[in-house]
């Protein structure tokens, strides 16, 4: 099931980098990010609700209120940045750069959660890569 979730996130990421290049048309980047940081956020309490699930803040611990807190700056902080960039770049280079943190998120997860790196992950980490650099070039 998780494969599923999986690839709608990227065909709805597909659309947000579409949709956000049209929308962002003589809108400053910060306004625009701020726009869809609302949608977003009365969406995911929407979900909360429906799925009945507010009651599970209470049982949240100190660590996880932390690294929650510390993934909504980040995520914050690559909004801001994916936006600007889509303003002033093409949507065809930014996407793939922007899908480094793939990349990336391999990297950390070997050398931060201790996850394995196979020689399977390795290979597609350089395919990864090589593709970014011959899509932006």
């Amino acid at each position: 099931m998780w494969l599923v979730f999986a690839a709608l996130s990227a065909v709805f990421a597909a659309l947000t980098s579409i949709l956000a290049k049209i929308g962002i048309d003589g809108v400053n980047s910060n306004l625009a990010t701020a726009i869809r940081t609302i949608v977003i956020l009365i969406m995911a309490w929407v979900m909360v609700f429906v799925t009945n699930s507010q009651s599970g803040i209470a049982s949240i611990g100190k660590r996880s209120w932390l690294f929650l807190i510390l993934s909504g700056l980040a995520t914050g902080a690559s909004w801001l940045c994916y936006y600007k960039a889509l303003q002033i770049g093409e949507a065809s280079k930014v996407v793939p750069v922007d899908k480094m943190s793939v990349v990336i998120t391999m990297l950390m997860a070997f050398a931060i959660l201790g996850e394995k790196l196979t020689v399977k992950s390795i290979i597609g980490v350089i395919l990864i890569t090589a593709g970014t650099i011959f899509m932006t070039i």
